[in-house]
């Protein structure tokens, strides 16, 4: 595996692998690998002759309030990890390499990035995701690229800026990965001490319990508010919206999303369930 630093020498290598007639992967990362981060890159190694890994922490999706200074980083444990998993490049950029002197662009997805996460962080946090993401497609120019469904509104902006501007670029977006309790796997989740990690199992049980309650036709937002009230959880946003296009929603016609966020210790963390509609 090749840790590469510069644009320049990203293109070089994927039009080599081009020219050899090898399709290219893309799993963009902001490092702290966990075994979600690791399935994408095995995804992408089974189907792809080439395997970039972008590890770039985006100041740009970061507010002033958020954990940009402290975000975990750890290269050499990444690399390691990376190449165990067979990656061929791993770009890991300086950010001057990304946003140089003068930089003035701003991709802004309208609609789906005003909602949740992008109500609860600010309108910087998505148009970051989607300025960055661009650029990395631009960069690399992967067949596909490989997305966690953990970030399920991140994956619908991406698909919504590949649609809008005719990126030739697949996205595929990877089942959430869960430890053993069910909390789902986030970079963030070392931020937690004991007793947080142990409240934090409350988000995925109140999913649970949402689904449960969907499919025996109960309530379903009161069924999942019910397991955070007894976790002493008060989330940013439990809310269930279209699975396409994030408009809120009473009832699972169509495939739905339950989607929460809240504080738990140190950390913020999200999380989500996928609910069958009725009519498929």
């Amino acid at each position: 595996m090749r840790i590469l630093r510069t644009i320049a020498e990203v293109r070089a290598s994927v039009r080599d692998a081009k020219a050899a007639g090898k399709s290219v992967g893309l799993v963009p990362t902001m490092g702290a690998f966990h075994e979600g981060h690791l399935s994408l890159m095995r995804a992408a190694r089974e189907q792809n002759g080439l395997v970039v890994v972008s590890l770039f922490v985006n100041p740009t999706q970061f507010a002033a309030n958020e954990d940009l200074s402290t975000y975990p980083r750890d290269e050499a444990r990444d690399a390691a990890l990376a190449e165990s998993e067979g990656v061929d490049i791993l770009f890991a950029p300086e950010p001057a390499e990304i946003y140089p002197d003068g930089f003035a662009t701003t991709i802004h997805v309208a609609g789906i990035t005003e909602v949740l996460d992008g109500a609860s962080r600010g309108p910087h946090h998505f148009d970051g995701v989607a300025t960055v993401v661009t650029k990395l497609f631009g960069i690399v120019q992967p067949d596909v690229a490989y997305f966690g469904q953990k970030d399920a509104q991140q994956v619908l902006v991406v698909r919504r800026v590949v649609r809008d501007l005719d990126l030739d670029v697949r996205i595929e977006a990877c089942p959430i990965v869960r430890e053993p309790d069910g909390l789902a796997m986030s970079s963030r989740n070392v931020y937690l001490d004991a007793d947080a990690r142990a409240q934090a199992t409350a988000l995925n049980r109140a999913l649970d319990a949402a689904d449960a309650a969907h499919r025996s036709g109960e309530s379903i937002l009161p069924a999942a508010q019910a397991v955070l009230d007894e976790a002493g959880i008060d989330a940013e946003y439990l809310e269930l919206r279209d699975a396409e296009t994030l408009q809120p929603v009473t009832a699972v016609e169509r495939d739905a999303l339950l989607l929460v966020a809240a504080r738990v210790g140190a950390a913020r963390l999200i999380d989500n369930h996928l609910l069958r509609g009725v009519a498929r």
